[in-house]
């Protein structure tokens, strides 16, 4: 049977518990255009103890706004509706090791953007450096590579998905500026260890651009191969470990989740 990730328990469950919660969507890129984007948001909690070491378990959360505003399942989110996602805490962890880009964001998040935080969430920023590693470099280049064949596709499960794109400017703006963003942002975190939100100069202008059609698909895919390109590269040479550090983030969880269930849980 499968798992309602937006049931009452799970919402319980992510209130009482998250330990850090930001926005992750173009706002916090910077490259959002006023009146067209929805506000995307990541957080993560540690869940009770039945939920690891007995039958039943707790992935994530799911709190969709357009879906509440309309009562219909599958709504597409528009402007101004709020898509959250609150994983456990152990999950989370094992998507940012393998560097999803996305996961990654609330390590980077600025202050204002954070929207829930305790110190064990202010740990887990602190200590960034144990779940960064060259992996995020594969990751950002799989994205990379996966904007892109929808850009030139145009297509997401056998249909055009933003025609009115298309019609306007003759391919998938939304599509391309992603594929850009995430070349950039990879470079920058295999080069740094960081990612600089919202996105500094001049590529946050281009990319803002771009998503306008300013730029030519051309441009969007140039750039994109020298951003891979580049990417390539630092998966050689950069001086961010090859690996994370499993030994300490494992650690790191296992006192995260004695100390939540000790204080949060234990009295439920």
């Amino acid at each position: 049977m499968a798992v309602q990730h937006n049931n009452p328990e799970f919402a319980e469950i992510a209130r009482r518990a998250t330990i850090l919660r930001t926005q992750v969507g173009s706002g916090v890129h910077g490259t959002a255009i006023e009146g067209t984007d929805d506000r995307d948001e990541m957080g993560m909690c540690v869940e009770p103890p039945e939920f690891v070491i007995g039958l039943r378990r707790f992935e994530q959360y799911i709190h969709r706004s357009a879906e509440e505003r309309t009562g219909v399942v599958n709504t597409p989110s528009g402007p101004g509706d709020l898509d959250l996602v609150t994983y456990s805490l152990r999950k989370w962890l094992r998507l940012a090791l393998q560097g999803n880009p996305t996961v990654l964001l609330p390590l980077f998040a600025p202050e204002h953007e954070i929207v829930t935080v305790t110190e064990l969430g202010r740990d887990l920023r602190a200590n960034a450096d144990m779940v960064v590693s060259r992996l995020a470099g594969r990751r950002f280049i799989g994205y990379l590579n996966s904007q892109r064949r929808r850009m030139v596709d145009g297509t997401v499960a056998r249909r055009v998905n933003r025609p009115e794109l298309v019609a306007r400017h003759g391919y998938d703006t939304k599509y391309a500026a992603h594929m850009v963003r995430l070349g950039v942002q990879g470079v920058e975190l295999l080069e740094t260890g960081r990612i600089t939100l919202p996105m500094p100069e001049p590529w946050l202008t281009w990319i803002r651009d771009l998503r306008q059609g300013r730029h030519t698909r051309e441009e969007a895919m140039d750039a994109a191969a020298s951003l891979e390109a580049r990417l390539e590269e630092l998966l050689l040479d950069s001086s961010l470990p090859e690996r994370p550090d499993y030994a300490r983030a494992d650690k790191w969880l296992v006192e995260a989740y004695e100390s939540t269930w000790s204080t949060v849980w234990s009295t439920s």
